[in-house]
């Protein structure tokens, strides 16, 4: 405020000094061409009143100017300020965890109302990963639980002689090894996917090829345990997608639907067009899951 209080001031005060230095020759100029003789009364009576004329009002003028430039500086100046402390103290709350936080553009220009929304926005998204984050720290505990009471009672078990490290023994302990290691790989792959550090690159594939890819890997283990895994023919569907990624999804829709089908279950996949996208449908006669908790 003070350098445009300057600038205000500097330019009135120039104007002033040129009106009061340029005026007056340019008027007596004009009395000479009117024939008005140069040192009469009369002559040097109006050039006086001229002079104190221009020096009144464009003196009036200039402080006039000031002020209102001043006035409107400061009005400017504190709404600017306003809206900037009231940004930084929004920041803050949001930097606390506060994430319901908003923060108003004030209406003083288009740059502020974008950085409002900007502000905002980033405070919903933070909000959002939060709410992602306990989510996830929810499940994973109560993921872990089992696996780890299953392993816990096996080894005290053995501890206490009432079971042998036999091979079904070891065969439950490394079911849920495996089980904390999936849990782990897909804490992994959530964090990666949050942190954009996943990367897809998409290229030309068929569903047939997708679903043929998940079904070959996984084919051994679905023998193993007796399950029965089909696919339904269907009229081939051209895709652009992440073949790696998508084995990812379709491998990790297998393996649940493996452990959840008892033995001489089936677990059939098939695929279909819907508009201009496609969806591929693992179906198992496990139990499934109940609706509340979908």
């Amino acid at each position: 405020m003070v350098g445009m209080a300057t600038v205000v001031i500097a330019t009135a005060a120039g104007a002033l000094l040129v009106a009061w230095l340029v005026a007056p020759g340019i008027f007596h100029d004009h009395l000479m061409q009117a024939g008005i003789d140069e040192n009469s009364s009369e002559a040097m009576h109006v050039e006086q009143a001229f002079s104190d004329a221009v020096r009144w009002s464009w003196g009036l003028a200039a402080v006039l100017a000031a002020v209102l430039a001043l006035g409107f500086s400061w009005y400017l100046a504190r709404r600017v300020q306003r809206t900037v402390t009231a940004v930084a103290e929004s920041t803050a709350l949001i930097a606390d965890g506060r994430y319901d936080t908003r923060v108003d553009g004030g209406g003083i220009g288009r740059e502020f109302n974008d950085l409002a929304v900007a502000v905002n926005r980033l405070a919903a998204q933070l909000k959002d990963t939060e709410a992602t984050r306990r989510r996830l720290l929810a499940d994973l505990a109560h993921e872990m639980r089992t696996p780890l009471a299953t392993i816990d009672s096996h080894l005290e078990a053995i501890d206490d002689g009432v079971r042998q490290p036999d091979a079904a023994t070891m065969a439950i302990l490394h079911d849920g090894t495996d089980r904390l290691r999936r849990l782990a790989e897909d804490v992994s792959a959530v964090s990666h996917a949050q942190e954009g550090a996943t990367s897809i690159v998409p290229e030309p594939t068929t569903d047939r090829a997708l679903i043929a890819a998940a079904v070959d890997a996984i084919a051994e283990a679905y023998a193993a345990k007796g399950v029965e895994l089909t696919v339904e023919p269907t009229p081939e569907l051209a895709l652009t997608v992440d073949p790696a990624r998508m084995g990812q999804v379709l491998g990790n829709l297998l393996t649940n639907a493996l452990r959840h089908t008892p033995a001489d279950g089936t677990v059939q996949v098939s695929a279909r067009a819907s508009g201009t996208a496609a969806v591929i449908e693992v179906l198992d006669t496990g139990d499934g899951i109940a609706a509340e908790h979908l």
